[in-house]
């Protein structure tokens, strides 16, 4: 069923207002267009966990830290490991044919749907792109309420890559929200009702946030995106009670700083490093894990040294922000490689040696397994196309080809392309398998380097682009790939025509969950690849994250359908391929059950 919404009417649906030319492509900055939140009505009450009066199941730090065995679903990647898996079998390999819509909801926008439904009890919060935040019945679908952030005074022309937001954090009795003018907001999970709002950072002047909260012992943590505007990059945390600061940890150092003689004089100031992805917490340790993005301006020649710590996961102390170690993906990063993408917990026998890891496929085509202990490298592998960075060296330290580093004169043509084999889409490790589940993007580029000159709140790019094929695989834009986290090696792939943006969902049924781009939910056999499901085709693209969670003993999986983010704005070739041009916008959450 189409389950109706609580507006009379619903909004007009909204498109790409503006867009800002910039010298290496266009990034589209959409105006606002908020509203004044909603209040809620009364939910049922779930019966996990401690209650407040209301009825709804407190999380606390016990809980989180216990995430990964709740029924629900509790944090964007389920746990503090980032592993995307659920230990349910309701759902298995033996029935998940017989899954059936449960409920849905038709979003009022047209832009990229990215968020995974968050579910405590029977309460799920999901989000939208500009910031709308809702909160439904997660058995029913019933409409709880609805919180609209207002952003009529924001130009958002600063936000790359889409208006899009991936989702809220939990604790206690509240939901917290990062928002695109750089805002975190704290709501009360049962009425929608802001307990505080605090502002972390001028808006339109290079920085945004678009990532999930992640809430580590009473502190709500975010990170800034900006990279693309030179924007000093951040990681910052938040009194879960009253939104105060309780740290701020820059991730590009200054000259007196550790790290501050991997930039030439003046650089650091404007050298990026946007922190723009949800971070990974190891308790047993006390360590904060969370990646760093590209440098900037893109041009690698304006900045030599290897640029700490961009392009990085870097290792900090959760109580005060201090970095304990890092480990760099793409030293002196030209290609905008990035090094966002999460940081998943595993323990691996590589070599029969065992290692207590952090595995992370990176964009810039390198699937990495790093010793979440001390930061040492265990091992690299190939898991796309990759010619500009050529692997590591005896030390573990990454190597590039100064013959593909693009320069104002010289054009290269390079794999992956800036879009990286892996996007920000997130991977997920299944225990049960022993398999990283990746989104893998296969593309090329040609690139070349242009003058550019720092200005707030403007581009800082500093090259011209072009995405293109990747010529090992003509007829594939994407596919999903199993890699076996002990070796580093593919164990099978699942070739797509289409690109593959959707992230990755795992479960102890046996199973793997993701969405196409032409908009099917797919549950693939999580040893073998066979595809053993394939939902009715959804009215847009899948970007979103799909979850699964249990109410009353009746296991649900939901997922946003939503086409945009960077590939329609940023994809060359990819982009103007007529099926990807095809692909229909609108944004519509589906649930389905058994």
């Amino acid at each position: 069923m189409n389950h109706p919404t609580s507006h009379a009417s619903r909004a007009p649906r909204l498109h790409a207002l503006h867009a800002c030319l910039v010298v290496a492509g266009a990034m589209f900055g959409l105006q606002a267009c908020a509203k004044a939140p909603t209040a809620a009505a009364d939910a049922a009450k779930p019966a996990a966990a401690a209650q407040d009066d209301g009825g709804y199941p407190l999380v606390t730090d016990v809980r989180l830290q216990n995430a990964g065995n709740d029924d629900g679903w509790l944090m964007y990647r389920r746990d503090y490991g980032s592993s995307g898996y659920a230990p349910f079998d309701t759902v298995n390999a033996g029935n998940v044919a017989q899954l059936k819509q449960a409920w849905d909801y038709t979003s009022e926008f047209d832009m990229g749907h990215e968020a995974p439904p968050v579910v405590n009890g029977d309460y799920m919060f999901i989000t939208t792109p500009k910031n709308h935040l809702l909160a439904f019945q997660a058995s029913t679908g019933k409409l709880l309420w609805k919180y609209e952030h207002d952003l009529s005074n924001a130009g958002l022309k600063t936000v790359c890559c889409d208006v899009v937001n991936r989702g809220v954090a939990l604790y206690q009795d509240k939901v917290y929200m990062a928002t695109l003018d750089n805002h975190v907001v704290a709501l009360d999970a049962k009425t929608g009702k802001v307990a505080w709002n605090e502002k972390i950072h001028e808006q339109d002047v290079g920085y945004a946030m678009t990532l999930a909260p992640l809430v580590v012992k009473g502190k709500v943590i975010v990170g800034v995106s900006g990279g693309e505007y030179g924007a000093r990059g951040y990681v910052t945390a938040l009194d879960a009670a009253t939104g105060k600061e309780a740290w701020k940890q820059h991730t590009i150092p200054m000259p007196d700083e550790p790290g501050g003689d991997t930039w030439p004089k003046g650089a650091a100031e404007t050298g990026g490093g946007a922190a723009w992805l949800t971070g990974s917490y190891d308790a047993e340790t006390d360590t904060l894990f969370w990646g760093v993005g590209n440098p900037g301006p893109w041009l690698a020649t304006l900045r030599p040294g290897d640029n700490l710590y961009t392009d990085s996961v870097i290792a900090m102390d959760p109580a005060t922000g201090k970095i304990k170690w890092h480990y760099q993906y793409t030293p002196n990063d030209t290609w905008d490689y990035d090094g966002t993408n999460e940081t998943v917990f595993t323990d691996i026998d590589y070599k029969g040696a065992k290692h207590k890891a952090i595995v992370s496929a990176s964009r810039n085509g390198w699937f990495y397994a790093i010793d979440r202990t001390d930061g040492k490298l265990i091992y690299a592998e190939k898991f796309a196309t990759a010619t500009s960075v050529t692997g590591p060296d005896a030390n573990g330290k990454m190597q590039t080809d100064p013959a593909l580093r693009p320069t104002v004169d010289k054009e290269v043509f390079t794999c992956p392309s800036f879009l990286g084999g892996k996007n920000w889409w997130p991977i997920s490790v299944s225990p049960q398998t022993g398999l990283a589940y990746v989104p893998t993007l296969h593309s090329c580029m040609t690139i070349k380097g242009a003058e550019v000159s720092y200005k707030a709140g403007l581009p800082f790019l500093g090259e011209s682009f072009l995405v293109k094929r990747d010529p090992a695989f003509p007829n594939q834009w994407g596919s999903v790939q199993a890699i076996d986290v002990n070796t580093g090696k593919q164990a099978w792939t699942f070739p797509s025509e289409l690109p593959w943006n959707s992230g990755m969902l795992s479960t102890a049924g046996g199973l793997l969950f993701s969405g196409s781009a032409d908009g099917y939910l797919y549950a693939f056999d999580a040893k073998t690849g066979k595809v053993l499901w394939k939902s009715p085709q959804m009215t847009s693209g899948v970007l979103g994250v799909p979850s699964t969670w249990k109410v009353g003993g009746k296991q649900y999986v939901g997922v946003w359908a939503g086409w945009g983010g960077a590939s329609p704005i940023w994809g060359g070739e990819m982009a103007q391929d007529p099926k990807v041009k095809g692909i229909p916008l609108g944004g519509h959450l589906y649930v389905f059950s058994l």
